[in-house]
């Protein structure tokens, strides 16, 4: 692997230069690996190279590794989302009998938090990390390839979302399956890229350990916030009803706007037999 700031070659997977002094990204051979960067080595050397990096750097992680760490994120994000939206909902709605309202001030908020906890997991693990619990899990971390910080570079990364996830990250899969690297217009933005790295088992079970504990912890919660009576006086700004969610003796309904959406309910009392 070469140093981007003497040229020199150095040993693989060093943070600087022994020559220079100058830090070199974790990223640094997936750049050389795709011929993204050029090198000065010779062919031979070139070779040689590269053949000891395959053996001490870890691969590119592939897309259904990916894909998985996606969907534990969006599980254990499910269960933050679920106490945050519970709270507001409850305490910006309001409750008539067997129905509840929600305002458009009440799904704002909602949007609004949502969105940037969605965007402060992301940031915070992978800048302090390099993984979110999906990551961990599954054995993947975020390396950079660019002279970014790990601060800058995963707050750029998970901006991004909101271009990648167009179509349910049918845009990030996309860009990511043309890449070199397996990069999404995020990680390219960003210069940063998704390793497979396997974590010691302390790290892992930590991660089991949270992971888990949110989804208890939201599924114990959520009943218990639904249960309380937390409606506040009302703003006479954004209290229109947009979304109503209620049901009747025999059946639950879904209202949004002129829109109503009936589910019917079985009861499991026997009806009394005719004579």
């Amino acid at each position: 692997m070469q140093c981007p700031h003497c040229h020199r070659q150095v040993s693989a997977r060093v943070k600087n230069c022994s020559s220079c002094g100058g830090h070199i990204p974790d990223g640094q051979y997936l750049l050389e690996d795709a011929g993204i960067i050029e090198t000065a080595l010779s062919t031979a050397t070139a070779k040689q190279s590269a053949a000891v990096r395959n053996e001490a750097s870890p691969p590119v992680a592939k897309l259904w590794e990916r894909f998985t760490a996606f969907v534990f994120d969006t599980m254990v994000l499910f269960g933050v989302f679920a106490v945050v939206d519970a709270w507001i909902f409850m305490r910006w709605g309001t409750v008539e009998g067997m129905a509840l309202n929600l305002t458009t001030a009440s799904l704002l908020l909602a949007w609004t938090c949502n969105a940037v906890l969605l965007f402060l997991y992301g940031w915070l693990l992978e800048a302090s990390f390099g993984a979110t619990l999906g990551k961990a899990l599954v054995g993947i971390r975020v390396v950079k390839t660019g002279p970014r910080s790990a601060l800058a570079a995963a707050a750029i990364r998970n901006a991004m979302r909101i271009v990648d996830g167009a179509g349910v990250y049918l845009l990030g899969a996309m860009v990511a399956g043309c890449s070199p690297c397996r990069q999404r217009l995020g990680d390219l933005c960003a210069g940063t890229a998704v390793v497979e790295e396997e974590f010691s088992t302390p790290r892992k079970a930590l991660a089991l350990v949270l992971w888990i504990a949110v989804l208890a912890g939201a599924v114990w919660q959520v009943p218990r916030i639904c249960s309380r009576d937390n409606a506040q006086a009302h703003s006479r700004y954004f209290n229109r009803v947009v979304v109503q969610v209620g049901r009747t003796e025999n059946s639950a309904y879904f209202r949004v706007a002129r829109l109503r959406f009936d589910v019917g309910l079985v009861s499991d009392t026997p009806s009394p037999a005719r004579l």
